[in-house]
């Protein structure tokens, strides 16, 4: 049904009674900046109560693709893990300051849900006593890492980005990105990823990092925030103080850093000063433990030295902290989910997002507060910051959305076209021995596609041999589309050779190849059909260390239809390869040998 924003807001006519001060006109503006002064945001501060204090400083999932009319199954979920029904039961019991979204959660369907979930959350909060609009968020990094899918606009992610080394192009992805963002009423963008990606051997950030050069990804990172910033949403740069060279995944184990403080200063630091320097809104904690920084062996996310004593004192930054979700195994490693969230308030964390049970997490906070371990003016100091940053984003002037702005803004045909052109400018030709490439319809009209299809990262169409084949289609080719996985097994092997027989050529997605991976047996299978064989590293570039007999290799950093389409129109000659290597790989047998440099890239 479409609901007006008239008719929104006059279901909240109590809205404006509710953010006024001392029972006044709804909260005016500052006349020049269009902000509200710190002095009103304190009054509204004043007058909230205690437990409504302690749910401001929450973020928090819930199950359901309507805010007060849940799938049956949305609803179980949501009682089972909250103890609520669903978006209003949870904003009326424990009055959160923020909702952060998911696809798993049933939060995403389709832009006008997502912005009729937006303006039911907005209203349910807005209806309690003293009611402020929510904060809502999402992980859009693009990339392998997004909520939203189609039809919203899918950009290249960060590494793809990095490949492409325009920071216009940052710039352009992150405006674009977050105008239909905020179109469909998210304002909180938790992106970019700020991490350097030193270790190839990073299970956790990868692609999802702009690069190995800090300089490099801090003018990116700057970019990016800029972008997004310049639409109306809140960048969030994480992990602080910086998650690149690692081995383990934070999600589950305690990863350990040990750079040096210079290390750390000289590689992880640059993008973080850079996104301060750029007006960053939000940083995004760590479950790491930097020892050089913090020998006491806590994460840094409950790190008082370093999120008070580098990130505020020493970088200067006086935005918002965010933690990385609470139910990550990285920080409850050392500490119960009881003390997480207030050992993070202590460290100097304004936001606690998405702790896996929230009535400890808030009860714990709230005896905190009574029993003296946390001040009532701590509090107050984070939410006065998340409060600057509510109305910075025009939350406290109009929080809804409407259909209509979503039919503007989201996955429109100059957006699309926007990332085809970016995408375009990120693939990267490895290897091109003896001039196989560009691949001619002439010469190689029938080629067998095969290779793994790991599951759509984004909601994009996928899987991704399908998409390579169609968009070889496309361009007049005939394309045999055979997916092989991740680990072919024998019989799928001998299906994938007896299918390369009759064909012209053969391109083959490759993910994450190991020594050990089957994989490597499906290339070198191929190789020996005697036809000439494309390979394309369709997540990590390393894998073409792995595959060091393919005459052809291409990297695409992701497997989301925008990059894959725009990687065939380069192996194809519709467009020129002009990616460069944002990381370096070494060579697989000899990891301290450097194979391909960072800035390798070869053209046609």
């Amino acid at each position: 049904m479409h609901t007006s924003r008239r008719t929104l807001l006059a279901a909240t006519a109590g809205a404006a009674a509710v953010v006024a001060v001392g029972g006044g006109p709804a909260l005016a503006e500052d006349d020049d900046t269009g902000r509200l002064d710190d002095k009103r945001l304190r009054a509204l501060i004043s007058r909230m109560t205690l437990e409504e204090k302690v749910g401001q400083l929450f973020v928090m999932r819930v199950y359901g693709h309507s805010a007060t009319a849940p799938d049956q199954a949305d609803i179980d979920a949501n009682l089972k893990e909250i103890g609520v029904r669903d978006a209003a039961e949870l904003l009326a019991k424990y009055r959160v300051g923020g909702i952060i979204y998911f696809g798993w959660a049933h939060n995403t369907r389709d832009p006008h849900q997502i912005a009729d979930l937006s303006n039911g959350i907005q209203k349910a909060s807005l209806a309690q006593p003293r009611g402020l609009p929510v904060l809502i968020s999402t992980d859009q990094e693009h990339g392998i890492v997004a909520r939203v899918g189609k039809p919203a606009t899918l950009f290249p992610g960060a590494m793809a980005l990095g490949a492409g080394g325009s920071r216009t192009d940052a710039r352009t992805a992150g405006r674009i990105g977050g105008a239909e963002l905020r179109a469909m009423g998210v304002r909180q963008d938790y992106a970019p990823v700020a991490d350097v990606n030193v270790n190839p051997a990073n299970p956790v950030i990868g692609v999802r990092s702009f690069g190995a050069d800090p300089q490099a990804v801090a003018g990116m990172v700057a970019a990016q925030v800029k972008g997004y910033q310049s639409a109306g949403v809140a960048a969030t740069s994480k992990h602080f103080p910086g998650h690149g060279d690692t081995e383990t995944d934070s999600h589950y184990g305690f990863p350990v850093i040990e750079h040096t403080e210079a290390q750390w200063a000289e590689l992880d630091a640059p993008p973080f000063r850079a996104a301060i320097a750029a007006g960053i809104d939000s940083i995004m904690t760590a479950h790491i433990m930097v020892p050089a920084l913090d020998p006491s062996g806590d994460p840094a996310t409950l790190s008082r030295p370093i999120l008070t004593g580098i990130l505020r004192e020493r970088l200067g930054y006086d935005g918002v902290v965010v933690t990385d979700s609470l139910g990550m195994e990285g920080v409850r490693t050392k500490y119960g989910d009881d003390r997480v969230p207030v050992l993070a308030l202590k460290a100097g964390v304004d936001q606690l997002l998405n702790p896996p049970k929230l009535d400890v997490a808030w009860n714990a906070v709230l005896q905190a507060v009574r029993g003296g371990e946390l001040t009532e003016a701590r509090l107050d100091e984070s939410i006065l910051r998340v409060l600057r940053l509510k109305a910075k984003l025009g939350l406290l002037k109009d929080p809804y959305v409407t259909r209509r702005g979503v039919d503007r803004v989201v996955g429109i045909p100059s957006h699309l076209k926007a990332a085809d052109r970016i995408a375009e400018r990120t693939t990267t030709l490895l290897v091109n021995s003896g001039g196989l490439l560009p691949l001619s319809r002439r010469t190689h009209r029938s080629v067998l596609v095969v290779g793994a299809d790991p599951a759509s990262p984004s909601g994009t169409t996928g899987p991704p041999t399908t998409v390579l084949g169609a968009a070889l289609t496309e361009l007049g080719f005939t394309a045999t589309v055979l997916s092989t996985g991740t680990a072919p097994t024998e019989a799928t092997i001998a299906k994938a050779v007896a299918a390369a027989q009759g064909v012209d050529a053969v391109l083959v997605g490759t993910y994450n190849v190991t020594a050990a991976s089957s994989q490597r047996t499906l290339v070198n299978r191929l190789l020996a059909t005697g036809r000439p064989v494309v390979a394309l590293a369709i997540r990590n570039p390393y894998d073409v260390a792995q595959l060091p007999d393919v005459k052809a290799y291409l990297a695409a950093y992701s497997w989301t239809d925008v990059e894959l389409r725009a990687a065939v129109r380069v192996l194809a000659g519709r467009a020129d390869p002009v990616g460069e290597l944002p990381v370096p790989v070494q060579k697989a047998d000899k990891p301290k040998e450097v194979l391909y440099p960072v800035g390798h890239g070869l053209r046609y």
